[in-house]
């Protein structure tokens, strides 16, 4: 039909199952350096946001509208991690 055509595809044959094999680890590859750095900096996040301390502050009210009577604004955010008016809760209750 088209002895051109079909010269060509038979001349590229040898290469393209290397080509394929090199793509398709290529992409395996990048799929999992992907989720390695997505899961390592979901971590990283979760360390600092534990460290937020409002939920054991004798302060933290725990409602929407108002969750810390000092510092409504930093409640619950990451500028409350070194809060200087953090009060433990008693616990004796």
């Amino acid at each position: 039909m088209f002895p051109l055509l079909s010269l060509l595809i038979h001349s590229f044959q040898p290469l393209l199952v290397p080509l394929c094999f090199v793509t398709a680890w290529t992409l395996v590859f990048l799929v999992l350096r992907n989720l390695w750095t997505t899961t390592r900096d979901g971590i990283e996040t979760l360390k600092q946001l534990h460290q937020i301390p409002c939920a054991n502050c004798q302060f933290f009210t725990g409602e929407y509208h108002l969750k810390c009577t000092v510092h409504p604004s930093e409640a619950l955010s990451e500028a409350a991690i070194n809060c200087l008016d953090y009060w433990p809760q008693d616990r004796r209750v």
